[in-house]
């Protein structure tokens, strides 16, 4: 049966509470009774509309990667290519993803995810895209680049700390992110030059 406009905007409010909850405190430390209480909608409603917390952040998980991929799709020529390490970097400025991410992965570790196939078919689909601007045939050598183009452009704001301790005060200014993002853009470059040039 169609979900009702009611229920849409109900499951909406869920989801919008609960990736606040779950980016602050993680699936472990996250609480069903905090999100209800952020969403101004019953614990019951809850479990249900998703069953059970897991099931929640999976829901969560899943629309945080649909806003990304609408956000910054995945370019399949070299020009969209050379752009995307600083849209990445930029998305992840204003985003939560990767704080759920980190989260997630504390959590699951080497176990499988409870979205494990969508998540790794979304993947293929991003390496596929990928393997056409970069001109590969093999998707390993794709998913080995979009690792290493998504690891440099996320990092700073995995670890945070990491980026105020080694910057300074002068790295949390507008110049500083300007500074930081130039370089992750130009290091993109030169790991994007390596594949065209047959050097990976």
């Amino acid at each position: 049966m169609a979900e009702t406009p009611k229920g849409q905007q109900t499951r909406a409010k869920l989801l919008e509470a609960a990736e606040a909850e779950f980016s602050e405190h993680g699936l472990a430390g996250a609480r069903v009774d905090r999100i209800a209480e952020r969403s101004g909608v019953n614990k019951q409603r809850i479990y249900a509309y998703f069953g059970n917390k897991e099931a929640l952040f999976a829901a969560v998980m899943h629309k945080v990667y649909a806003h990304m991929s609408e956000a910054v799709p995945i370019p399949t020529t070299e020009e969209g290519l050379r752009s995307y390490v600083g849209e990445v970097f930029d998305y992840h400025r204003q985003s939560d993803l990767v704080r759920l991410l980190a989260w997630e992965g504390l959590h699951y570790r080497d176990r499988p995810i409870l979205d494990e196939k969508e998540r790794e078919a979304y993947y293929v689909r991003k390496t596929a895209a990928l393997s056409l601007a970069l001109g590969v045939d093999d998707p390993a050598v794709a998913a080995r680049v979009l690792i290493a183009l998504i690891g440099i452009a996320s990092w700073p704001f995995i670890v945070p700390q990491q980026r105020r301790l080694m910057l300074g005060p002068s790295g949390e200014t507008e110049s500083g992110w300007a500074l930081l993002r130039a370089s992750v853009v130009a290091h993109g470059h030169s790991i994007i030059d390596n594949v065209l040039e047959g050097a990976v």
